[in-house]
């Protein structure tokens, strides 16, 4: 993998740049659709492609190794033949899950163990097992083997949680170096910073996995109920140490608001399942702000969507039609709603990084931050 910084703002620290990998280029800033299990649920992969233009996709390690499992994942040549995606695709190693599994697992130096929440069986993951995984797999960039820890949580514990990380990055690392790729192509490991909402800690992760000298690194354990300006703070922090000549991702965030401050402190690359989950719920995510489309008051208003949208189900649908699919139940309004907030997220960051090479993205991003937070 290859990542060329093009531009830096002249009042902040947006970037522009260019991440080349083995299944094609990712112009940052990106967002990435969350395709949990081989799939950005109710979207086709010829969706995600055309009508809104995703560039790389998300798949989780610990789903796809509880089902379809690696069996099926290896004999059908890795995630992107599996679900024909030719794009570049990034996996998480299942260490979110360690956090969000806190009832049914048990973490030692070793690895974890944890209970499956299909069926109830037991699986042991270690970071060198996380590794092999992701190689079976098959992604693009692949996330070292971390603990995320919950949020609040007292100072002893993020301490001892991260330097536990770190010792497991140094387990990736050396393991993931010494083993290959399986279907002919290369894969990148990313690094991430943990040390919760603790400036010292978040100080000490990010200069460590600097020194680990990986192609890109990853920031995670923040959008995980802290305060906005806790994470803020903490990514500010951590951008200013982390290289400059290297690609950063937030993991998890979050809100278009989120997306844009986080650019201004100077992110690449982010994930959430924020756009999908809520459109399901009827949450639309537009340029004039957000509306809940299951409300009456958009029960005879044919307009637009959005009518400065730039996905095709803006232009054919109306808010109207969508808001009937929701009242009868029919699955094509949570199609509709998840092809249109993904869409405006990967327009949300398009323009960012239009507006950073032109040299005005402070400007835009506090013209439009207001509008894009509001409640219709």
């Amino acid at each position: 993998m290859k990542f060329e910084l093009q531009h830096t703002d002249k009042a902040s620290a947006a970037r522009a740049g260019k991440v080349t990998t083995d299944h094609g280029e990712i112009q940052t800033p990106i967002f990435m659709p969350v395709g949990t299990v081989a799939s950005v649920k109710t979207v086709h992969q010829h969706e995600l492609e055309e009508d809104i233009k995703a560039q790389i996709i998300l798949g989780n390690t610990y789903h796809l190794f509880l089902r379809p499992g690696m069996d099926v994942m290896q004999n059908a040549g890795g995630l992107h033949k599996f679900m024909n995606w030719k794009k570049p695709i990034l996996t998480d190693s299942g260490g979110y899950q360690v956090y969000s599994l806190a009832k049914s697992r048990k973490i030692t130096e070793e690895g974890v163990t944890f209970q499956s929440h299909i069926d109830g069986s037991r699986h042991f993951f270690t970071p060198e097992s996380a590794m092999d995984v992701q190689r079976q797999i098959g992604a693009d960039i692949i996330m070292a083997f971390d603990e995320c820890p919950p949020y609040p949580c007292d100072e002893r514990y993020a301490e001892k949680s991260m330097h536990l990380t770190h010792r497991w990055l140094k387990r990736c690392c050396d393991h993931f170096d010494q083993t290959e790729g399986l279907y002919g192509y290369s894969q990148t490991l990313f690094p991430i910073v943990q040390g919760s909402t603790f400036h010292h800690l978040r100080k000490q992760s990010a200069e460590y996995i600097a020194s680990m000298d990986r192609e890109g690194n990853a920031i995670g354990g923040l959008s995980v109920g802290e305060p906005h300006e806790m994470m803020y703070e903490s990514t500010d922090l951590v951008c200013g140490i982390l290289p400059k000549d290297k690609p950063r991702y937030l993991m998890g965030v979050g809100t278009p608001e989120n997306i844009l401050k986080c650019i201004a402190l100077g992110v690449d690359m982010f994930d959430c399942v924020m756009p999908t989950r809520n459109a399901r719920h009827g949450m639309l995510y537009t340029w004039n702000g957000i509306m809940n489309i299951k409300n009456k008051k958009w029960h005879d208003d044919f307009s637009p969507l959005d009518e400065s949208g730039t996905s095709y189900v803006d232009s054919t649908y109306s808010k109207a039609y969508v808001r009937h699919l929701f009242a009868s139940g029919e699955m094509l309004g949570m199609q509709i709603a998840s092809i249109h907030n993904l869409a405006f997220y990967l327009d949300l960051v398009t323009q960012a990084r239009q507006h950073i090479l032109a040299g005005d993205f402070y400007e835009w991003k506090t013209k439009v931050v207001p509008n894009i937070k509001h409640r219709l």
